[in-house]
């Protein structure tokens, strides 16, 4: 390789690793939601990776559970104060090193129940949580004790309030929140008794060290412990988080470890967290932009003198240790660094670097090309340089199907007349109901809209029995859903229910995904789906409401008894008519729940 080509080869390799470097650092340094949003899941892959610990040894929770609720039935959440006093007491002679009550106190209730937990607090002697979500402008708990009542008393409270990411997930706890300090670390600082300065947490907002997935603190029924069968041994040297986790009582959120760990195990999770001196760091903006750096340097490195198949070798090498070692880091060191940007500057680096090759190499071609032309044809030239190009694009598939069109009939008109909250109710659950129905017979959802659905039977998988699939969700969907629906609309005083239209149609159709890379959509066109929607339009005249186009019959494995002929129709777009049958069930007026009246033309069963 001469020297000028080196220079060209080098520069290319240089714009691809710093385009790479500081495409990836300005979108790690403006936080690009979609970018920020796939780090998150990464952080959620990183516990999955690591698996269930052991159960913290110094964090346990009483929880008002199930169990709770079967034993104690003359009791109604929420429990009486002077029910917690009781169980306080009892925690108590166990010499716990602090309760940690997860149960909301702003609202005063009789005196005798206040007084008889301000006195059960007393008794506990300064090892006493309280938790509040409210807080006034100088920071002082929203608790039926204020602040000198709850010097007085031995208790602190702590904010229940958590840091929520955009996906509705919670990963990290803050140090305090306006003001007042978080439960989890108001309960690690009486504990001890000492106090853990903002800069101990390392930052303002600090990750929680989740030991498993839920259920896996451990736990003793409410009822249990106030009746005396669990040991005191229990509590001993071990803060004890009181709270409620009855699915019931929706105290419920999504975390790393699960989507379904209940508010008192995610609080006690933060307070065995700061109990372990906060375990899990991020790793400084610094450090994280070193790693940008040199993973998008090490492909454009390696290109300078191997082909591209090396180097792309290399590139999944590298991005496999990477992955080790940042799940290495965060399962010994407790470091959590960042994963998606450094990786995006890899991929972006191999990328260009396999496109630099191939650059370079087209522009070897036209100079081969240019010197070969002054001895041999031009078509040999073509001969001598010709190479397969690898073809990107994605490509449709043909498949037979049958395809649904379902619609609500005068759901948008009398959405108009609703307060916009019970048209989403209302809207949200009808879909529901049909959605379980297409699901349940192997159906595809293609999409939504509005109050109508689009689904597909045979795509993307084929079903021999596509039809019979869509004739057995249209008959549940119309005797079994719409009437539980209407029955739920009744109920609700949202109105007298709605009838519906479906129509059903088979034969093929092109499948494939379509849309922007980040927006794709997998979808089915071509005729049988526009007739299958005109179809379903057509039941709006017809006494029936599920219409069937005889291509649909033709497919079927067994021809049903409950089917009758309806008509042939032209339909729009088709030049020849098209035969209809109908599920021989007359449509149900919503209102009364009798039938219509009987349609003029007869219909013949199907034989």
């Amino acid at each position: 390789m001469n020297p000028r080509e080196m220079s060209l080869r080098t520069k290319f390799f240089v714009l691809v690793a710093l385009g790479s470097i500081l495409t990836a650092t300005a979108a790690y340094v403006l936080h690009f939601r979609f970018l920020d949003n796939l780090e998150r899941q990464t952080i959620d892959l990183r516990f999955s990776l690591r698996g269930d610990e052991a159960a913290p040894p110094k964090v346990v929770i009483v929880k008002v559970d199930d169990v709770t609720f079967q034993e104690m039935p003359k009791y109604r959440w929420p429990y009486p104060r002077t029910l917690h006093a009781k169980l306080l007491d009892r925690i108590r002679r166990g010499n716990p090193a602090a309760v940690a009550f997860d149960i909301q106190f702003s609202e005063l209730g009789t005196a005798r129940e206040d007084n008889a937990l301000g006195f059960a607090l007393l008794r506990a002697r300064g090892k006493t949580v309280l938790v509040t979500t409210e807080v006034d402008e100088k920071g002082r708990p929203n608790l039926i004790f204020n602040e000198a009542a709850l010097e007085q008393l031995g208790a602190r409270a702590g904010s229940a309030n958590f840091e929520t990411d955009p996906d509705g997930i919670i990963r990290r706890f803050p140090y305090s929140v306006e003001g007042l300090k978080s439960f989890g670390v108001v309960a690690a600082e009486v504990a001890p008794g000492r106090t853990i300065p903002r800069e101990a947490m390392g930052a303002d907002v600090q990750w929680i060290d989740y030991a498993g997935r839920p259920g896996t603190i451990t736990s003793y029924s409410y009822s249990r412990v106030l009746n005396g069968q669990v040991p005191l041994s229990a509590f001993k040297d071990k803060v004890v988080v009181v709270g409620a986790t009855a699915p019931s009582l929706q105290d419920i959120h999504a975390t790393p470890r699960g989507a379904e760990m209940s508010g008192p195990e995610v609080q006690a999770n933060a307070v065995a967290t700061a109990l372990a001196g906060f375990p899990l760091r991020s790793l400084s903006t610094g450090w994280n932009i070193v790693l940008i750096v040199a993973l998008g340097l090490l492909v454009p490195l390696v290109s300078l003198r191997a082909g591209p198949l090396v180097a792309v070798a290399v590139g999944i090498v590298g991005y496999a240790l990477f992955s080790l070692g940042t799940q290495l880091s965060f399962e010994d060191g407790g470091r959590v660094s960042s994963y998606v940007y450094p990786t995006a500057a890899l991929a972006m680096a191999t990328v260009g670097s396999v496109g630099a090759h191939y650059t370079l190499a087209a522009f070897e071609r036209e100079r081969v090309r240019d010197v070969f032309s002054r001895f041999v044809p031009e078509q040999v030239v073509d001969q001598v340089l010709a190479q397969t190009d690898a073809d990107l694009r994605l490509h449709g598939k043909e498949l037979v199907t049958t395809v649904m069109f379902s619609d609500l009939r005068g759901f948008t008109s009398s959405a108009e007349e609703m307060p916009a909250e019970n048209v989403i109710t209302v809207l949200n659950y009808y879909l529901q109901e049909m959605s379980e129905a297409i699901l349940a017979h192997g159906g595809t959802l293609v999409c939504y809209m509005g109050d109508g659905i689009y689904a597909i039977w045979g795509a993307p998988l084929e079903q021999e029995d596509h039809a019979d699939r869509a004739l057995a969700a249209s008959r549940e969907m119309l005797l079994e859903r719409l009437p539980k629906f209407n029955d739920w609309m009744r109920e609700q005083g949202h109105g007298e229910g709605y009838l519906m239209g479906i129509g059903l149609n088979s034969g093929p159709v092109m499948t494939g995904n379509v849309g922007h890379e980040r927006r794709m959509d997998y979808t089915a066109v071509g005729d049988v789906v526009n007739t299958a929607s005109r179809i379903e339009g057509i039941t709006k005249g017809t006494p029936y409401s599920v219409l069937i186009a005889e291509s649909t019959i033709e497919m079927m494995s067994e021809r049903p008894t409950d089917l009758v002929y309806y008509d042939e129709l032209e339909v729009r777009g088709r030049v020849a008519k098209l035969k209809l049958w109908a599920l021989n069930i007359l449509k149900l007026e919503a209102d009364t729940g009798g039938e219509t009246q009987e349609p003029e033309k007869a219909a013949a069963p199907v034989a």
